[in-house]
C-alpha cells in the first residue's frame, strides 16, 4: 500500500506529510519512504491553534471551527503534497493523520488551578480529508491507548522498534519536537522490552521565546543564530533543572501544559528582573533541553540498559547548539542524524502516522504498553471510509 502520514506537531509550524510503500506485517514489515512535503500554516491558523494550545479562554463555537478549517488544511496539503510528488491520489491507498493536539494530560495532574483527569484532543477533522481527497482517512489515534489506561502517548516508539532494533547494539531514538521524546531499544530487544517516554521541553520554549523577541518575525532560532551570540547563564540553568516534571518517573508525557506560553513568559519575567539579554535567554533554554535529555539518560534509561547509538529526528535535529551539546552531555553514545537510516528527521513522525494508519487498517495493535503505560495493546485510531470513488471528482 502507498500510505500518506501526515502530522502537526507541538511547535504548530505547520504540516509536515510523508509518503509511505508499505508491505509485509510485524516484524517483517517493510516501509519505505517515497517523498516528503512541508507545508507551513497561515498564521491566522498557527494563532489559533496556540491559543487554545496554551489554555487561553475559548468557546466550543471556536474549537469546533478550528477542527473543520483545519481538516480543510490537511486535506490541501494532502492534495499538494501528491501534485508535488506527481502521485495521484487514486494511487495512495490511505491516510493517517495525527492532527494537531491541542490538549494532552496523559495522567490526572494539576492545570490552571485544579487536577484534571486524563484527556487528549487532538483536531482536524478526518471526514472533511477522507471527503476532499477521495482517500479513507485514519486519525486520532492517541484515545484508544488512553482508554486502555495508557498515557497515550509517545507512540512512535512502535516504528521506532521497526525500524532501529539491532541483535548487538543498544539504541535509543529521540525526537526533538516541541516536546523532547525517547524511545529504548535494548541489544536484541522484542517488542515488549521496549520502553519510551517524553524527556521534557524540546524546542517549544526557545520558539516561544523568539517569537516573543522578535515580534512574531521569526518562529524560530535557524541554525542556533541567536542563541549562538548569546552565552549561557547558570543561574537560570540551575533553576530550570529543578522542574519538577524531571524527577517524575515514566510512563510520563508532557505537552504545552506543563512547557508552553505561561512557562516561556515566566522565563522573560525572570530575564527582566535579572536584567539578561534576549539572546543569553534564548542560548540558555537551547542548552537546557539537551541537558534535560541527558538527565533522563542518567535517571531512567542507563540504569536499565546500555545504549550505544542515539538516533536523533524532529526539529531540533538541525539545531547545531543543541546537538553539540547533546554529544558533550553523553559521552560514550555516538550521536547520530535519523537520516542515516532512510528518514530524514524532519519527515519521521509524518512516516511513523503512515506506519500506524498501516497498522490500524488491518486491525493490529501499535500500541507499546511498555512505553505508554497501557493495560493491553490496543488498535489505534479511527477510520472514515472515503464515501467517493478516489477516482472521482476533487475539491
Amino acid at each position: 500500500m502507498r500510505v500518506l502520514g501526515m502530522m502537526s506537531g507541538t511547535s504548530a509550524d505547520g504540516i509536515d506529510a510523508a509518503l509511505v510503500r508499505i508491505s509485509g506485517a510485524p516484524p517483517a514489515l517493510i516501509a519505505i519512504l517515497e517523498g516528503h512535503h512541508h507545508v507551513p500554516f497561515p498564521a491566522y491558523m498557527r494563532e489559533g491553534i496556540l491559543r487554545l494550545a496554551n489554555g487561553a479562554a475559548t468557546t466550543t463555537a471556536e474549537i469546533s471551527e478550528l477542527n473543520f478549517l483545519l481538516g480543510a488544511e490537511l486535506a490541501r496539503a494532502a492534495v499538494a503534497a501528491c501534485k508535488k510528488w506527481r502521485v495521484p491520489l487514486e494511487e495512495v491507498s490511505l491516510i493517517g493523520s495525527h492532527g494537531q493536539t491541542v490538549f494532552h494530560m496523559g495522567a490526572a495532574a494539576r492545570f490552571q488551578g485544579k487536577v484534571r483527569a486524563p484527556s487528549t484532543l487532538q483536531i482536524g477533522e478526518t471526514s472533511i480529508i477522507a471527503e476532499r481527497t477521495g482517500i479513507s482517512t485514519v486519525g486520532d489515534f492517541r484515545t484508544a491507548d488512553m482508554a486502555a489506561g495508557g498515557q497515550g502517548a509517545p507512540l512512535v516508539p512502535f516504528v521506532d522498534y521497526l525500524l532501529y532494533r539491532d541483535a548487538l547494539r543498544g539504541r535509543a531514538a529521540l525526537n526533538i519536537g516541541g516536546i523532547a521524546n525517547v524511545t529504548v531499544i535494548p541489544a536484541g530487544a522484542g517488542a515488549e522490552d521496549v520502553f519510551a517516554f517524553d524527556t521534557g521541553p524540546g524546542n517549544m520554549v526557545v520558539d516561544a521565546l523568539v517569537e516573543r523577541i522578535t515580534r512574531k518575525k521569526a518562529a524560530y532560532d535557524r541554525d542556533a543564530r541567536i542563541a549562538l551570540s548569546g552565552r549561557t547563564i547558570p543561574e537560570l540553568l540551575v533553576r530550570l533543572m529543578r522542574e519538577p516534571y524531571l524527577r517524575k518517573k515514566p510512563p510520563k508525557s508532557a505537552g504545552r501544559e506543563q512547557f508552553g506560553e505561561a512557562y516561556s513568559h515566566g522565563l522573560l519575567a525572570w530575564g527582566s528582573q535579572h536584567h539578561a539579554g534576549h539572546a543569553d535567554l534564548v542560548r540558555t533554554a537551547t542548552v537546557y533541553t539537551p541537558l534535560t535529555i541527558a538527565d533522563a539518560f542518567r535517571r531512567f534509561i542507563l540504569p536499565r540498559t546500555k545504549v550505544d547509538e542515539l538516533i536523533v529526528a524532529g526539529g531540533g535535529a538541525l539545531n547545531p547548539l543543541m546537538m553539540a551539546q547533546l554529544a558533550a552531555s553523553l559521552p560514550g553514545i555516538d550521536v547520530v542524524s535519523a537520516s542515516r537510516f532512510g528518514v530524514p528527521a524532519e519527515a519521521k513522525e509524518a512516516f511513523a502516522f503512515a506506519v500506524l494508519a498501516y497498522e490500524t487498517y488491518h486491525g493490529r495493535p501499535s500500541n507499546l504498553p511498555s512505553a505508554t503505560g497501557a493495560r493491553h495493546p490496543a488498535v489505534l485510531g479511527k477510520i472514515v471510509r472515503a464515501a467517493k470513488s478516489p477516482a472521482k471528482g476533487r475539491r
